[in-house]
């Protein structure tokens, strides 16, 4: 995010509230990107919060021929392989699709063990 998107009072309270001047002082024209990284830090970290946010149940899943995939009207984010797709119906329940996503790498974390288990 570019600094001319902050606005000088966004700029001077962050820098009133970081300690670098005083509510009565002006910023310096130098800390100002030092102020503006800060601000703009926090945003991802803001950002970073609401998308780590519980998870829901789709409302609808549409797959269109081709293997677009819709959630709920929206594309789904990410590449889809061209293999075949297992989808489950349950017209008195929760229905589910099960589908293959592509990656370029993948980790798996092993859970961490409470040291009274393994001893």
């Amino acid at each position: 995010m570019p600094l001319q998107q902050f606005t000088d009072a966004e700029l001077h309270a962050k820098a009133v509230e970081l300690e670098l001047i005083g509510k009565d002082q002006d910023l310096p024209r130098q800390a100002r990107s030092r102020v503006a990284a800060a601000l703009l830090e926090e945003r991802r970290a803001e950002t970073r919060q609401e998308q780590t946010a519980e998870p829901v149940c789709a409302k609808e899943i549409v797959v269109q021929p081709g293997g677009q995939v819709l959630i709920d009207g929206e594309p789904f984010p990410w590449l889809i392989a061209k293999q075949p797709m297992e989808i489950s119906v349950n017209p008195e329940g929760i229905s589910t699709v099960r589908m293959t996503l592509l990656a370029e790498a993948v980790q798996v974390l092993k859970p961490k063990t409470d040291s009274k288990e393994s001893e």
